[in-house]
């Protein structure tokens, strides 16, 4: 009667929970364990089940890579206090190791990765390419020259090249976006679960929305700074919280690019104050979230409130991603 009683539940698409046992019969799981389908249904306990009406196809990642300078437009040494090549090749790595995680779990999600890459030298290159030559992807070298009617003169060429590889990612993900992109830079560190965390949960809140949100993977200090009502909603593994600013790195989908064109394109036209003025504008309209606790942790100086994110370890964080 058991049996037959799981097989009528799985035929009407039911789940059953064993209190008793702490399982779930219906999908031969222990419930301490993931219990979400991807594109089907998001399950947390004991909140239940949430079907997934927003399917997520496949993620373009971009990846803006400067393994020269230090830190742009400051003086201040970064955590560890190590070349800037180091950070690129330990957040590059860290990602990947991300993908793989992701793409493990989710066999038929499409993943696609690029790397515009700033006047890097050969032998930074070589190394970065060793890295990724086992993923889908592929490396670009930013053309300045192509943004010089697009972008107004800045004091210094380092601001001007920031602008356009910011502009770049911005127009590939247009290009040749089909689904969700994620727009990364290389002082980032990721936690291996990070993708896959970060798009269950994207078609969660998606779905329980009706529309399509952005993601920010990081837990910023900044975000502690000012008595600013938040939001907190429930993932697929963890909390996250609604937001109002991030930096260049950030989720969303291609939809949602296209809406805000303007503002993508607007915010790469002149050095702002913040930076990401015209991007954080589009937060006023559209769900922004981030997660509690980080994802992934911008390797800045200790002090910045744009740096390292509260309660991880970050040592062995980086240790792990040598």
């Amino acid at each position: 009667m058991k049996k037959f009683f799981i097989k009528i539940c799985k035929f009407f698409g039911f789940e059953i929970i064993d209190q008793n046992e702490f399982t779930s019969p219906t999908l031969n799981k222990e419930l301490n364990k993931d219990l979400s389908i991807l594109n089907k249904k998001s399950i947390v306990l004991p909140l239940g089940e949430v079907k997934i009406t927003r399917k997520v196809k496949s993620i373009l990642i971009i990846i803006r890579v400067n393994t020269e300078i230090e830190v742009w437009d400051q003086n201040k040494r970064r955590l560890f206090e190590q070349p800037k090549i180091e950070y690129s090749i330990r957040s590059i790595k860290s990602l990947i190791n991300s993908i793989n995680f992701c793409q493990s779990k989710y066999l038929d999600l499409k993943l696609k990765t690029i790397i515009l890459d700033d006047s890097s030298k050969i032998e930074n290159l070589d190394k970065i390419k060793e890295i990724i030559k086992d993923v889908n992807g592929e490396v670009i070298s930013l053309d300045t020259n192509k943004f010089e009617d697009k972008i107004k003169k800045q004091k210094t060429q380092q601001t001007f090249s920031n602008l356009a590889s910011l502009l770049q990612c911005f127009e590939i993900g247009k290009e040749i976006g089909e689904d969700l992109i994620f727009f990364v830079e290389d002082d980032y560190l990721h936690f291996e679960t990070m993708l896959e965390e970060m798009i269950a949960t994207y078609e969660r809140v998606s779905s329980q929305l009706g529309k399509d949100i952005f993601m920010c993977p990081t837990d910023y200090p900044y975000l502690y700074m000012n008595n600013e009502k938040t939001n907190i909603l429930i993932g697929n593994n963890r909390h996250w919280r609604t937001i109002n600013k991030t930096l260049c790195t950030f989720l969303t989908s291609k939809k949602l690019l296209n809406l805000y064109w303007e503002n993508f394109t607007k915010n790469c036209e002149d050095r702002h104050d913040p930076f990401e003025k015209y991007i954080n504008e589009v937060y006023k309209n559209e769900f922004c979230i981030s997660p509690l606790k980080s994802l992934s942790i911008h390797l800045t100086n200790v002090n910045s409130s744009y740096g390292l994110s509260p309660f991880i370890n970050y040592k062995n964080l980086w240790d792990q991603n040598k």
